[in-house]
């Protein structure tokens, strides 16, 4: 077993690609041959510290190849610009696309790395002229440097939100608008979608309602998982992570969400 292939805690996850795809998925791999659903999304897709995520529990209820393509803190720009996956959208029965945080996209104030999309790559000259007291040259990530520009200006930092939540809408729009099959648009957390959405300790804390009605009348069908009081006070038992993950584990969905998110999706799969 090499080394890459052990996630935190000893927890294997098997990590493999797909035809030409640069982008590390959840494994086993799987075969595409056979009919299958295909499952886009971010790290609760992936299933980090998850021995059984939501696409092996749909499986393992309809008896269907369910591939993941979750991606480790992974956004819409994975799928959006990854030709091989669009190929596979093509190809599957039905694509779940799990909604994922605007934040972790490229748009017109700042560039994230096109395959670890939490990672902050450059901002752009339009948003150091905003803010011109902030050295970018600190930030790895997206959320370090939200959280900074809001601690900074929270009056400067609405117009950011609002490039973040426009640019979202568009691309989601766009990755949905290309895919040929039936489509299955999935929110997974624990609240549902806001009227007003702004918070940058919650993964989803940026996706308003109106972006998701927006976005999911271009979908086939649209799941709303919100996690059940058992599974928030569930919370990390049953998860597989070490020590030093601890914190990252916390604010991940534990495997009862997990199955809660499986039910949801296969009663609009069957």
């Amino acid at each position: 077993m090499s080394i890459e292939s052990l996630g935190p805690g000893g927890l294997d996850y098997l990590p493999c690609r797909y035809g030409n795809s640069k982008v590390l998925f959840r494994g086993p791999r799987r075969s595409l041959d056979a009919p299958f659903v295909a499952f886009f999304g971010g790290s609760a897709t992936y299933g980090k510290f998850v021995r059984t995520p939501f696409p092996d529990l749909v499986e393992q209820s309809l008896g269907t190849t369910c591939v993941n393509f979750g991606s480790l803190n992974g956004g819409v720009d994975v799928f959006a610009t990854d030709p091989y996956l669009r190929e596979v959208s093509g190809m599957a029965q039905t694509t779940v696309i799990q909604i994922t945080s605007p934040r972790n996209m490229s748009n017109r104030f700042y560039r994230v790395h096109p395959r670890r999309n939490d990672r902050f790559v450059e901002a752009s000259s339009l948003l150091r002229a905003i803010y011109r007291e902030v050295d970018f040259a600190e930030f790895n990530f997206t959320n370090h440097m939200l959280s900074r520009l809001h601690l900074v200006s929270p009056e400067r930092f609405q117009t950011v939100v609002e490039e973040l939540q426009m640019a979202w809408v568009a691309r989601m729009r766009l990755v949905l608008s290309q895919i040929p099959g039936r489509t299955v648009l999935l929110w997974a957390g624990c609240h549902a979608p806001e009227e007003a959405a702004i918070d940058l300790d919650s993964d989803l804390g940026l996706v308003s309602r109106d972006m998701v009605n927006k976005v999911s009348e271009l979908a086939t069908e649209y799941v709303e998982a919100v996690m059940s009081e058992d599974a928030v006070k569930a919370g990390t038992e049953g998860m597989v992570f070490g020590e030093m993950d601890a914190p990252a584990a916390k604010t991940m969905l534990g495997p009862v969400a997990h199955r809660e998110i499986a039910q949801a999706l296969v009663s609009v799969l069957n």
